[in-house]
């Protein structure tokens, strides 16, 4: 279940600089990523294996989500949500939303984008869901720092990390209502990662441990110690493996929930954000190593 270490993609202006979340596209079968340093969002050719393209104007760029060729941003320093066409890489619309916005997700059968607002000294905490065809906006004040956020497979239903009090919120699409508070026994939920088929959550905590949590009822089913304070979180449904993000030192520590073993591969100092292109291809974003480690994951 080790990974293994492919290839290494440049991406221009990145030595140094700061990445969040990145996204693959199916459709154009691109990742996209938020260089949060550069305030812009690069673009890779997964096929190809080559950084394709650099997008500018999106502000403090913080989360992505990509689906069925729409792609979706958070700025956290522009309070705004952008839409993307994955093929075109024209911005489609610009939304606005609360302060600082971070964690994001998308639904892309109902053209639904949910944002994740961390909020200020002068603005609470939000969720938004945003109709992308500006048909309904919802929003909720949050009981603590957002973090990230997914749905279920239906699309009835986020979930969404809060830092403090550690929790997983869960509302009903589209509205935000029937919420849900699920405490968690780890400090700092953080990143957020969903098995459709198991009905799982994997909440990767700041206090180093990855949280598995039955996504229909809330009750934890199992715990698994971290290397470090995690960030980014995927689970790959090709191989059962949930890969998280470690900043400090620099590793992607692979669990298999099924049996509880892990390893952990080496990346490089700050590389705390990843993309999961299915079914076999991890890209870890590295400031040390000027752009993406590819790893093979099977």
């Amino acid at each position: 279940m080790a990974l293994q270490a492919i290839a290494t993609i440049d991406i221009p202006g990145s030595a140094g600089s700061s990445f969040d979340h990145g996204a693959f596209d199916t459709r154009t079968r691109r990742v996209f990523v938020a260089h949060t340093g550069r305030d812009c969002v690069e673009v890779i050719d997964h096929d190809a294996g080559r950084h394709a393209a650099t997008l500018p104007g999106f502000p403090e760029a913080a989360g992505v989500v990509a689906a069925d060729g729409m792609v979706v941003v958070t700025n956290r320093g522009a309070a705004s949500l952008a839409w993307v066409d994955a093929d075109t890489l024209k911005t489609q619309r610009v939304f606005k939303v609360g302060s600082r916005p971070n964690g994001v997700a998308i639904v892309a059968r109902q053209k639904l984008a949910i944002a994740a607002c961390i909020g200020d000294e002068s603005h609470k905490a939000t969720l938004h869901v945003i109709g992308l065809d500006g048909d309904g906006h919802h929003s909720i004040e949050l009981p603590g720092r957002p973090r990230w956020c997914v749905t279920d497979a239906a699309a009835t239903r986020v979930f969404l990390a809060i830092q403090e009090p550690s929790m997983v919120l869960t509302a009903r699409l589209p509205d935000l209502r029937d919420i849900e508070h699920w405490k968690i026994p780890s400090g700092g939920a953080h990143g957020l990662e969903i098995d459709h088929q198991g009905g799982r959550l994997y909440v990767a905590c700041d206090d180093s441990t990855l949280v598995e949590v039955d996504a229909g009822s809330g009750e934890v089913s199992n715990q698994w110690p971290l290397a470090g304070a995690p960030d980014v979180t995927f689970f790959n449904p090709t191989t059962g493996l949930v890969h998280v993000a470690i900043g400090k030192p620099g590793l992607i520590q692979s669990i298999d929930p099924r049996t509880g073993a892990n390893t952990q591969t080496m990346t490089g100092a700050g590389a705390h954000t990843t993309a999961l292109a299915p079914p076999d291809r991890l890209y870890v974003f590295s400031p040390s190593h000027g752009g993406a480690i590819v790893l093979g994951d099977g």
